[in-house]
């Protein structure tokens, strides 16, 4: 008993280590995880040196939620959050790769500019445009003004008050944004000498004669790279392989797709509402309340305007027809009522023969070939092929059809003959319009019924029996499997397509056909590694499994990852050493040279060669072979030389310069201009490209 009370009197203090120890135990695991704030890396990437926190992130993203909220009146859906989280992050380069370069080179924005851009001189054309008179289509500085003084009066909370707060804080960065760029803008400047070369570039002639050999024309089979050769050529070509993270993988998705036993259930359903259907007599009312679609659920329709899933040779007034499958609904279709509307529609073909000018002989000319295919049409020829083959507007390359039309649509003409029409088929002479002459079909005649049509719809879904097959079956196949060959022996064992998606990139949304595959470009980034099987990733209206099969860093492409990339092009070098050896053993004219390597040479003409011109006929695109060719003399032929796509003997007969002009300033100006665009269009990615910008935003988003 002693024990016992000794026992009872220090239980107190054991609970209280026990429990310490405990706590402690938890926290220091929590500390030394991998999860712990103090190991794990919460940033989102780097900009220009810039570590950006995911809570800063978030911040800008949450701003950017803000203004959506504020301009379109209610919370930004999953639909629209990928495009305000690329603002955001677009909003943090400019804060912190762009803004700078504002203060290195002094450009500012003074209080009093802004205000000028609010209600002086120089109004903002964001704000001209918002206060625009409508009757006048001038700005209307009166409205800006009781504008502003409404604002003032606002809450400070306001949404108005708020947005207004939000375009005025924009406006300085703004325009100080606009001098930055105006001010490297503004330093293109062209000379009178480049003018001058850029009117020889484009004006001066040269005619040739090339030969030109493929390299396809030999075999892959007779050169074989070495690695050496592979290596050289990826040393001095690196730059061309230059990559941004990518992933390899390969995949098999397990589509949810409804049973048979699904789709029964959903026919049901409708057969037992069809009976109450057929007996309402307030048709809009009920499906309204039972159909899935309100979009179609009682609408009147011209005949031009029936939707393809009705068929009125089928609907009687007051019945129900269904339920019958429409792609992927069932649908019921009750024909409420049939009336007469003022406007007629109709439907026609037609080919139109336009003439060659306003002279009586040229539409005499028209009118007797548009009365000749007629006759051949009457004869028994098809309407639709002498469209394609004579028609002369955009209707010829379907047949001619014109479609349905209604009262007003067509030139009083060409409408009065269709509408005067009463019975289908071709009309017996041409009909004349400003245009030319018709040779019209009349493929349905004018009608003015309207239909009220009442429609009730269910889309046949998968059940919860047949997503969770989807899942056992994603589920079974990725049990324990531990790497690639196992992942492809036990897909093609039980069946399963493999798919691949090569040099995916960290921001991808979207892969193959797997959709929305967010979740599954994560993986790849943040858990993956090479030969890793995924779990099953549930993509709403699949499920999938991944095998990663390949890694690339940010950076030059491994030469091991480069070599098939490489390897055509060190093929065609070789290709190209062994074309030009057999040439420089021949001799003659291009056409003797070329009868003699055999026929896969030929030899081709060009009488009007300029500068500027980057390909040649069958060549190809090789701005150097035209540079060669402007480099030779009158009558002068060059050694074979190899080119972007094959071998090439150039052969010059004469070259022709421009003459002089007095002056070249149009041509400077295009040059000016052209400047100006390359240099607005380009600011802003150099900076982002001298920021040296790392984006990590995969490992949360």
């Amino acid at each position: 008993m002693a024990f016992i009370g000794t026992l009872r009197s220090k239980m107190g203090t054991w609970v209280v280590v026990f429990v310490f120890v405990a706590i402690a135990a938890f926290v220091l695991q929590d500390v030394f995880s991998s999860n712990s704030v103090l190991f794990n890396d919460d940033s989102v990437g780097e900009i220009a040196g810039h570590t950006v926190s995911l809570n800063e992130y978030q911040q800008a993203v949450r701003e950017r939620e803000a203004n959506y909220m504020m301009y379109f009146n209610r919370q930004p859906g999953d639909a629209e959050m990928p495009t305000l989280r690329e603002q955001a992050w677009e909003m943090l380069i400019l804060r912190h790769a762009i803004e700078p370069q504002f203060k290195k080179t002094g450009v500012v924005v003074t209080s009093d500019e802004v205000a000028d851009m609010i209600s002086g001189k120089n109004i903002s054309e964001g704000i001209k445009q918002s206060f625009t008179n409508p009757q006048t289509g001038q700005f209307d500085r009166s409205q800006l003004s009781e504008y502003l003084n409404a604002i003032k009066m606002a809450p400070v909370n306001s949404p108005d008050r708020m947005q207004w707060e939000i375009f005025q804080r924009d406006l300085q960065p703004g325009r100080q944004r606009i001098k930055y760029e105006n001010l490297l803008i503004k330093s293109a400047y062209v000379t009178s000498a480049e003018a001058e070369k850029d009117y020889h570039l484009q004006n001066d002639v040269a005619e040739i004669r090339y030969l030109y050999v493929p390299y396809f024309s030999v075999s892959d089979t007779t050169v074989h790279p070495t690695d050496a050769e592979l290596k050289a050529y990826y040393n001095k070509n690196k730059e061309r392989y230059k990559t941004e993270a990518t992933r390899n993988m390969k995949f098999v998705n397990f589509e949810v797709l409804p049973s048979a036993e699904d789709s029964l259930s959903f026919r049901e359903e409708l057969t037992r509402l069809a009976a109450d259907f057929n007996a309402t007599e307030n048709d809009s009312l009920f499906a309204l309340i039972n159909a899935e679609n309100a979009e179609i659920a009682y609408n009147r329709y011209p005949v031009s305007a029936l939707p393809p899933f009705i068929t009125l040779d089928e609907l009687a007034p007051g019945e129900v027809k269904g339920p019958f499958l429409d792609e992927d609904s069932y649908k019921l279709v009750k024909l409420s009522k049939v009336g007469k509307d003022t406007i007629f529609s109709a439907r026609a073909s037609h080919i139109l023969i336009r003439w060659d000018d306003d002279s009586d002989a040229s539409k005499k000319t028209a009118k007797e070939k548009a009365r000749d295919i007629l006759k051949d049409i009457k004869a028994g020829a098809d309407f639709a092929e002498k469209a394609q083959e004579f028609g002369t507007d955009g209707t010829a390359m379907r047949g001619g059809d014109l479609g349905w039309f209604s009262t007003g649509d067509m030139v009083k003409p060409f409408q009065d003959a269709v509408f005067g029409a009463t019975k289908k088929g071709v009309l017996n002479d041409v009909v004349e319009t400003d245009f030319g002459y018709h040779i019209i079909d009349v493929t349905e005649v004018k009608d003015n019924k309207y239909y009220d049509i009442a429609v009730i719809d269910r889309e046949v879904l998968p059940s919860d029996a047949s997503i969770n097959n989807a899942i056992r079956k994603a589920e079974m196949f990725a049990g324990q499997l531990s790497n690639e060959k196992e992942f492809t022996e036990r897909a093609n064992k039980e069946g399963y397509t493999i798919y691949e998606a090569k040099n995916v990139l960290p921001s991808d949304r979207r892969v193959n056909n797997l959709g929305e595959a967010r979740a599954v470009v994560q993986w790849l980034f943040r858990d993956a590694k090479v030969g890793k099987v995924s779990e099953v990733f549930d993509l709403r209206d699949q499920y999938a499994v991944a095998v990663m099969t390949g890694e690339t860093e940010k950076g030059y492409k491994p030469f091991e990852l480069a070599k098939e990339e490489i390897t055509p092009a060190v093929k065609n070098e070789l290709k190209g050493k062994i074309i030009v050896e057999k040439l420089n053993n021949l001799q003659g004219t291009l056409d003797e040279i070329a009868s003699a390597y055999g026929k896969d040479a030929t030899v081709y003409t060009n009488n009007s060669l300029k500068p500027s011109s980057s390909t040649l006929t069958s060549a190809g695109f090789d701005p150097v072979a035209v540079g060669r060719a402007f480099a030779l003399e009158d009558g002068k032929r060059s050694t074979p030389y190899a080119g972007e796509n094959g071998v090439l003997i150039i052969e010059v007969q004469t070259k022709t310069s421009a003459p002089a002009v007095g002056e070249y300033s149009m041509f400077k100006t295009q040059l000016q201009q052209s400047a100006i665009n390359r240099n607005s269009s380009t600011i802003a990615e150099a900076i982002k490209h001298d920021a040296e910008i790392i984006d990590k935003r995969y490992k949360f988003y």
